[in-house]
């Protein structure tokens, strides 16, 4: 059922007993006013007889009937429309004249104040008044009545008009009711439209919305689009997901290929069973040397992947001086014959996913290590952070061959290694990619003493109000 036509219904359902309830009310009122005129009406004409009263109570007594007859007649004139009995102080009848009880139904205590006498099937409001004599002894008793039926007329009339009002109501308020609904719900038709309008197929469809200077319509709509733009994200994000699942697989079965099929040639050769025992060692070699690879292989990809798949929210305050610290001592640990010195602050603190910081130390210094080792010498590196502006500067130094000019930009790529190299080739992919997410850049240089090769990272400082948006420029490192 349509809005417009429950809000009808309700409205025809509802006037009537507005209308019934406040004739209610209306009609107490008028009961009330109607009975109140009434009592005045007869206080006054009570005040007006009751002179007359007195005096043909006088001449009746001194038994003039001539004068009695004429003052009888005043009396009935002074009364007009309301019934009149004057009785005398024995109780006798003087006068009995209009609409009034039975003269033989006994009348309550005269006491001056309206009261309802009920009798025959009929009503009378009854005012009933002593009479004083000259000498103040009291002479008789003056009482006048008005049909109660005139009052119950009126309001009768008024309650069968309350009625036809409530009758008539109830369906014009229904048909306004439903006319204003319809205009009303014209804003709620019209993003009904634009909502299903929308092909969950194509990205490119918005949904479209003018305000409506209708606060609830508008609001839905902001709330709508709101949900739609976190569908889409989700969508996103599941596709990323999904590609970066199926490059994971493609990257992984191309580049295990080769180390695969070596190992099992190694494997082969040694089930011959003249090997030598030297070349058996060499070939235990070549196993281990591939196996390694195959391991650092397959944790660089799925670190890449995790670099594509990572969300703003990942992001916190990370103190980078403490994790080059933390990196330079592992360092140090795992090859003591290297030669590594650092240079930082006691703290710098950034915006940043520290997992994805520490893969940018952790590859960078197994770069220079493998890359900055002279001739049967240990690798030489220097760490250095500082604060440079509104960032923070990373430098790391070796003493290796470096890196021609034409081939820095090339080795962020990814599978891009030197012939000789033990690694996977995604280690400086790995760094490009975080550096990426964290807003940063990264380079390659010539260090001051001008040997070797100088990586060059900027992060920065203050904390990136488009944190989304940068995180969405490039997220296809492992897919691309």
């Amino acid at each position: 059922m349509r809005l417009a036509t429950r809000i009808a219904l309700v409205t025809a359902a509802l006037v009537p007993v507005l209308v019934l309830l406040s004739g209610l009310l209306l009609l107490g009122l008028v009961s009330r006013d109607l009975h109140a005129g009434q009592d005045g009406q007869l206080r006054q004409r009570t005040a007006a007889a009751l002179p007359d009263a007195r005096t043909l109570l006088r001449v009746a007594a001194s038994g003039r009937p001539r004068q009695e007859a004429s003052q009888q007649h005043r009396l009935t004139s002074v009364a007009l429309d309301v019934g009149v009995r004057l009785t005398a102080a024995d109780g006798s009848s003087v006068v009995v004249e209009g609409s009034q009880p039975d003269p033989t139904l006994p009348l309550p205590a005269a006491t001056g104040n309206p009261v309802t006498v009920r009798a025959g099937g009929g009503s009378w409001r009854a005012l009933g008044q002593p009479v004083a004599a000259a000498d103040g002894q009291r002479a008789g008793t003056l009482w006048l009545f008005s049909p109660a039926s005139a009052v119950q007329d009126e309001v009768a009339s008024v309650r069968g008009r309350i009625l036809l009002v409530a009758l008539i109501a109830a369906p014009v308020g229904g048909l306004l009711a439903f006319l204003i609904a319809e205009r009303a719900a014209r804003p709620l038709r019209r993003l009904q439209r634009s909502t299903s309008g929308l092909d969950p197929d194509d990205p490119a469809t918005r949904l479209e919305h003018r305000p409506t200077r209708v606060a609830e319509v508008d609001d839905l709509a902001r709330t709508l689009q709101s949900v739609l733009s976190r569908y889409d994200e989700q969508a996103a994000r599941t596709g990323e997901a999904l590609e970066t699942a199926r490059a994971f697989a493609a990257s992984a079965s191309h580049e295990l290929r080769t180390p695969l099929m070596s190992m099992r040639t190694n494997l082969d050769v040694l089930a011959h069973p003249g090997l030598d025992p030297g070349e058996r060692a060499e070939v235990l070699a070549d196993l281990q040397t591939e196996h390694a690879r195959m391991l650092g292989l397959l944790t660089a990809l799925r670190s890449l992947a995790q670099g594509d798949l990572v969300q703003a929210d990942a992001f916190t305050r990370v103190d980078l001086a403490e994790l080059v610290e933390s990196a330079v001592a592992d360092v140090r640990r795992r090859e003591p014959r290297a030669a590594v010195a650092v240079s930082s602050p006691p703290s710098l603190r950034l915006p940043g996913w520290e997992p994805g910081l520490r893969m940018v130390l952790d590859n960078l210094l197994a770069n220079a290590l493998v890359h900055g080792a002279g001739a049967g010498q240990p690798a030489r590196i220097a760490v250095a952070l500082r604060r440079h502006g509104g960032q923070a500067l990373l430098t790391v130094d070796d003493t290796g061959p470096g890196v021609p000019p034409e081939q820095r930009q090339a080795v962020f790529g990814r599978f891009r290694r030197g012939p000789d190299s033990p690694g996977s080739g995604l280690g400086l992919t790995l760094v490009a990619q975080q550096v990426a997410l964290h807003a940063g850049t990264v380079r390659i240089t010539d260090p001051p003493h001008g040997l070797g090769a100088r990586v060059e990272v900027r992060l920065p400082l203050a904390p990136d109000r488009s944190a989304t948006t940068t995180l969405a420029l490039r997220r296809d490192w492992l897919v691309g």
